[in-house]
């Protein structure tokens, strides 16, 4: 397999590129970089893993993927086992025609009085043994099957992994998370589920013409009639499948909208819990559900109708042979051995016809997932070779250190918006600073280096290995060490020194467990700084020759950038022998830096040392007149080495102490602390799944429609014997009129009733939309009303397997589930009844056989159970660490740790694998165990009938016999409908297992409240999690209406957990908060939010129009949408857009750079227009002119609100009325910034720092 793969490739790469020569690519002269780098080297290394085939292809170079090239290559990979189900099929096939044989003889022996006792009792024992080694086979048979199921799932799966890994920026924004996700659960399961029963293919039309050659033989031509019911049923089946598979298109259109819009309901819980704007999103949400559940409906009245043409089937078939052979010929007497070998070999012919379609139908969705799913994904075009970051070989001698060149480079953004010709050209060891305005291109030219976008001419040229630090920090959820460590081995002093240098030791005091603490996804419980500085860490830690930074500077607060500066980035710092590009927006440190890069409008300006741009008098000096003059004298004195010596002393002492404890607590054993594991395990539920559980979807469904559908079935079920019994009086019929002619009202009547009680067995309709609709309405209001904390520890891909996994379980698997266990039940029921009616000695028999059944199922189901929810827990984090990778791709490619990954995702799969294969092993177990139960039951209604031969008439025996037979498969179904039906349940189980805050209370407040504004802490407390540290420690303050108050203080000191508690996303722990007079705690979630407004840390925006971002609840007219753009700054950029405010943002608002969606998050704050504003530190990822837009407009806007900023630079609160200083959680000064200055205090000290001598200066 493995050489083939490698040539296949070969010749594709080579096919591509000559594609590439004919169409005379620029890029082609770059080739003999590292160019083909990622591509192949992934491609090459787990080949029998990667389903990518070339060599179908070759056919002609027009179309390189073929289209059945997936089938193919899993046809190849497993054909050993293929051939072996093959032959194991054939065997069981072969017998199962066997038994009705047998049974013919039988009666034939006991219609006959002078036949010989042991005749009976062999072909009893054969009867036995036939059965016996049938289920033997059969078992082989399927445990092959699944084995092949999930090896196709696991080898999918990791396929669609690692091309994930390898996809171009551009195909990965056609695709959200969420749909990738889809893929690699539901498909690849699709798929799974097809392997089981792709012989079926070949077995079932084997199956049906054998059956037709025997059937030929007991009745002659007169079987065609029942051939032709059959034949006409397959259209109309046919035609139901088409429309069922409509149907099923149009949900996953459905499905796959709704699970984008959770995901991303997820992704900004926060946002839209400090807006109150969950109604909004939950009415998004519940009309696409709508959509959806239309069409399950429509959906189950289809089931209903092909299920009822199926119960009819095998018994229409029966009736109309049986008549046409009565009515042919005068002389045609059905028999006992006749019918009841007939009836045996249509119940044969009853699994292989109902098989069929339901085969055909799963291939018909595996053929449309292949088309548009996991075949289409895995034939993504991976990212062209040019901009997989290139090693030059050979293009001169290579310089120590890394040098990177960019030629003449255009760089295509999915926007217009690109870098027209950028030239660079950075000198090995060099520190460049890139500096411009919002939207210039600064991330891009980042992006272009690190290979992750397109480039339409040039090229660039890197020489030595990468690393990146991202604007936005990309944490995985793993202990702080490994995110540092990122997968290289731990040198104890590097990393020491590492810690150090990042400023991360006092952040490791805080942690409940150092540098063992878990972090959450996404970073959740760091602030933004300590996110930005652990990435800062890892990237220093990879020591790699080139350093590409995308303003990491920014979340963190003045002088922690400075201290970060000077010992990790600057001319002294860590990374001095280094290649250092910075994209920054801090001016104080340009000085420091060899070369500045100015982009204005996506093209280089400027670029030279930091006294040639003074000097050149250009763009670069006007922007630094007008924002640096405040910071330049500043900067000066600092570079003298006065001012900033205090703070950096007390960061440096602080290190000292913090080191020696840290080395102390290394020596003892590490030992679990409170609060150091985040995400909490997946609860497993343990034990019988409670009767409740049933009885609440019953009642989800309604009590009285879950009686009548169950009436139904008895009724059934009655008419099921009743057509048994009747056929079993008309054989005997034969012997009453053995040498008389038959008498034509006997026969007609005979036909009339058999007829009659066959139709009403049709199967009754069981549908289960109602419940579909309640379950989801109940978890998607919960989720969305459930505590912010709860997100914190629940990783998202476990709440979105909630709504993908066990909504799809409720909506389909239950009323199936439930139906076919309703069936079951029944007919095994019915069944015993025959036999007992026939030899009533056969109840002495049920008795142990029953006892024996009972305890197997017991033992099983139990077993099973459990085996099903540890998959369903050991599932969810292969698709949480595929979120996560896909998140941090433009990371892990920078680093170049795919191989890793990959590893580790397929330990992941192989943790899920090993339950999913004790779960089918067991599985088999309990078959072989059971079905041995049925073979015991046909042997001993066997047995009997020829003890007692000379009572019997042949056709009650005959009846006997050929029920037992058919009661083995449905023994084993029950068993199997059982477990089955326990195992969903606990879908309904999981899906009522959160609960809620009301949005809105008894008490609400007075209208138009809150009117003054006044804020009062009164001896407030709070602490993320019970078992945690209190992060605010006891405040006590008050804010006067109107007023505007800064907080400072460390990252970490407690000011966003300030803001949480103004928006109760943390509840107290102590004391209270009053806003105008009302206690907070008191007045519903939405009351409050809705009249307080924040812009937030981090902008969050959602797929939808521009304007749905700003407004989703349509409340403001376009007018007041259009002022608000305008007051942000935005006006001219929407109005340049050709749709306008319908601008569609993409998921996660990925098409606007983060200081536009910065301003989108202002715009949204001047729409609400509430009495209190908390800024969090919203001015961090924008650079100084934007910032002092966004500071001009709030001073403007917002005169008579109430203001509270949570700010990083000093500068943007000194004009402010109060500013309070919290450090580890209490309040240490709160005054006016004049006041505090002149104390000499921790402020005074944090304002030197940042070159704030005295107010007068600051003239923002």
């Amino acid at each position: 397999m493995k050489t083939a793969v490698r040539k296949a490739q070969a010749e594709l790469e080579k096919r591509k590129r000559k594609k590439r020569r004919r169409e005379g690519d620029p890029d082609h002269g770059n080739n003999v970089s590292k160019a083909q780098s990622q591509d192949i080297l992934v491609l090459e290394e787990k080949q029998p893993k990667r389903k990518k085939k070339g060599d179908k292809g070759d056919s002609g170079p027009r179309k390189d993927f073929p289209r059945g090239w997936l089938v193919k290559t899993l046809c190849k990979t497993f054909w050993q086992n293929l051939l072996l189900s093959v032959a194991f099929k054939l065997v069981h096939d072969g017998l199962v025609f066997v038994s009705p044989q047998l049974l013919k003889l039988l009666i034939a022996f006991v219609s006959d009085e002078e036949s010989f006792a042991w005749q009976g009792y062999l072909y009893a024992i054969l009867l036995f043994l036939t059965a016996l080694i049938q289920s033997l086979c059969l078992q082989q048979y399927f445990s092959l099957c699944f084995q092949l199921g999930i090896n196709v799932r696991a080898s999918l799966t990791a396929a669609i992994y690692k091309k994930a890994l390898t996809m171009s920026s551009a195909t990965r924004k056609e695709s959200t998370v969420g749909e990738t996700v889809n893929l690699m659960s539901a498909d690849a399961q699709r798929f799974m589920d097809t392997a089981n029963f792709v012989h079926q293919l070949w077995s079932s039309p084997l199956q049906i013409i054998l059956a037709i050659v025997f059937l030929w033989g007991e009745l002659g031509p007169s079987v065609l009639a029942g051939i032709a019911v059959m034949v006409l049923l397959i259209p109309i089946n046919g035609f139901l499948v088409a429309k069922a598979k409509t149907i099923q298109v149009r949900n996953m259109k459905n499905k796959d909208e709704r699970m984008k819009i959770m995901s991303e309901i997820l992704n900004g819980i926060k946002i839209l819990k400090l807006f109150a704007w969950e109604p909004s999103f939950e009415k998004r949400v519940n009309e696409i559900r709508a959509r959806e559940l239309k069409d399950l409906v429509n959906f189950s009245y289809l089931q209903s109708i092909s299920i009822f043409v199926f119960t009819c089937a095998p018994f229409l078939v029966s009736l109309a042979s049986f008549a046409v052979y009565m009515l042919v010929d005068e002389n045609n007497i059905l028999d006992a051995q006749k019918a009841f070998t007939a009836i045996s070999l249509f119940n044969v012919l009853r699994f292989p016809m109902a098989m069929l379609p339901l085969v055909l139908s799963s291939l018909v969705q595996v053929r449309l997932k292949k088309g548009q799913g996991v075949q289409g994904d895995l034939m993504i075009p991976l990212p062209k070779p040019t901009h997989e970051g290139q090693v030059c070989d050979g293009a001169g001698p290579r310089t120590p250190g890394g040098r990177c060149l960019a030629g003449d480079v255009a760089v295509l953004l999915p926007q217009p918006s690109c870098l027209c010709s950028v030239t660079l050209d950075i000198a090995p060891g060099s520190l460049v600073a890139v500096v411009g305005a919002v939207g210039s291109g600064k991330s891009s030219l980042v992006s272009a280096m690190l290979g992750e976008m397109e480039s339409i001419k040039g090229h660039i040229n890197i020489q030595g290995s990468l690393a990146y630090v991202p604007q936005q920090a990309w944490i995985q959820n793993a202990t702080l060490k490994d995110n540092i460590l990122f997968g290289s081995e731990l040198d104890e002093a590097r990393y020491q020194q590492v810690i150090r240098a990042c400023a991360l030791l006092p952040d490791l005091e805080l942690l409940p467990a150092g540098d063992q603490t878990e972090i959450g996804e996404k970073g959740i419980n760091l602030s933004g700084g300590q996110k930005q500085r652990v990435s800062l860490a890892r990237a220093v830690y990879s020591n790699a020759d080139i350093y590409v930074l995308d303003d990491p500077l920014s979340a963190v607060d003045a002088h922690v950038g400075k201290y970060l500066f000077e010992h990790v980035l600057g001319p002294k710092g860590l990374l001095q022998k280094k290649t250092r590009i910075l994209v920054t927006h801090s001016i104080s440190f340009l000085p420091q830096v060899d070369n500045i890069v100015v982009l204005v409008a996506g093209a280089v300006s400027e670029h030279g040392s930091y006294s040639t741009l003074l000097a050149n008098r250009g763009a670069f000096a006007q922007f630094l007149n007008l924002y640096g003059s405040q910071e330049e004298d500043a900067s000066e004195k600092n570079t003298t080495g006065t001012g900033n010596t205090t703070g950096l002393q007390q960061l440096e002492g602080l290190s000292k102490s913090s080191t020696n404890s840290w080395k102390k607590a290394q020596e003892e054993p590490p030992k679990k602390l409170k609060g150091q594991q985040l995400i909490e395990k997946e609860a497993v539920e343990t034990g019988k799944v409670k009767f409740s559980m049933y009885l609440r979807y019953l009642h989800a469904v309604g009590l009285w429609y879950s009686f009548w559908v169950a009436m139904g079935y008895v009724g059934q079920y009655v008419a099921f014997v009743g057509t048994n019994l009747w056929l079993s009086a008309w054989t005997d019929d034969a012997q009453h009129y053995l040498n008389q002619t038959y008498p034509t009202e006997q026969r007609d009547l005979r036909i009339g009733v058999f007829g009659a009680l066959g139709v009403s067995q049709g199967d009754c309709w069981f549908g289960a939309a109602s419940s579909s609709r309640v379950m989801h309405q109940q978890l998607l209001s919960n989720i969305l009303r459930v505590p912010m904390s709860f997100f914190d520890t629940t990783p998202t891909g476990r709440i979105v397997n909630r709504f993908a996994k066990d909504i799809f379980t409720i909506d389909e698997t239950i009323p199936m589930s439930f139906r076919s266990w309703l069936s079951c039940f029944m007919a095994i029921i019915s069944t015993l009844l025959m036999i007992s009616l026939a030899t009533p000695f056969f109840t002495l028999v049920i008795i142990p056989l029953s006892i024996f059944y009972y305890f197997v199922l017991r033992f099983y189901v139990s077993t099973s159970r459990q085996l099903r929810r540890l998959d369903s827990v050991t599932r969810s984090p292969i698709y949480s660490h595929f979120g996560e990778t896909v998140s941090g791709l433009s990371v892990i490619r920078a680093f170049g740790h795919q191989e890793r990954f990959l590893q580790q995702n397929e330990s992941t799969m192989d943790i899920n694998q090993k339950s999913v294969y004790s779960w089918i092993v067991s599985n088999r177990w309990l078959a072989i165990r059971l079905e041995f139960v049925g073979s015991l039951v046909v042997f001993f209604s066997a047995l009997l009938a020829v003890i007692s031969k000379g009572t019997l008439e042949g056709g009650i025996v005959g009846l006997s016999v050929s029920s037992a037979l058919n009661v083995t498969q449905t023994l084993n179904w029950l068993v199997r409908t059982s477990s089955e039906l326990e195992t969903n349940i606990v879908a309904v189980e999981r899906v009522h297992e959160y609960t809620k805050a009301p949005w809105v209370t008894e008490k609400r407040p007075p209208h138009g409240w809150p009117s003054k504004g006044e804020i009062q802490f009164v001896d407030y407390k709070v602490r993320y999690r019970p078992e945690l540290e209190l992060v605010l420690q006891g405040i006590t303050c008050n804010i006067r209406s109107t007023e505007k108050v800064g907080v400072v203080g460390r990252t970490g000191a407690g000011k966003s957990s300030l803001t949480n508690c103004l928006f109760r996303v943390l509840e107290a722990a102590g004391g209270t908060i009053i806003i105008d007079e009302v206690d907070i705690a008191t007045i519903g979630l939405h009351d409050l939010r809705q009249n307080l407004t924040i812009i937030p840390q981090d902008p969050v925006l959602f797929t939808g129009t521009l304007r749905m971002n700003l407004d989703p609840f349509d409340q403001y007219t376009d007018e007041e949408v259009w002022k608000a753009l305008e007051l942000a700054h935005l006006k001219s950029y929407v109005q340049d857009l050709p749709e306008g405010l319908l601008h569609l943002v993409s998921e996660a608002g990925e098409n606007l750079s983060v200081g536009q969606r910065q301003l989108v998050c202002l715009a949204r704050a001047l729409l609400r227009k509430a009495k209190i504003l908390i800024l969090d530190e919203a001015t961090a990822a924008v650079d100084l002119e934007t910032d002092h837009l966004i500071q001009t407009t709030i001073r403007s806007e917002f005169v008579d609100c109430t203001v509270l900023t949570i700010a990083h630079r000093l500068h943007t609160i000194m004009d402010s009325n109060r500013v309070m200083v919290l450090q580890a959680g209490r309040i240490v000064e709160y005054d006016s910034p004049e006041e505090l200055l002149k104390k000499h205090g921790v402020f005074s000290a944090m304002a030197k720092d940042a070159g704030i001598v005295n107010t007068e200066t600051t003239v923002l």
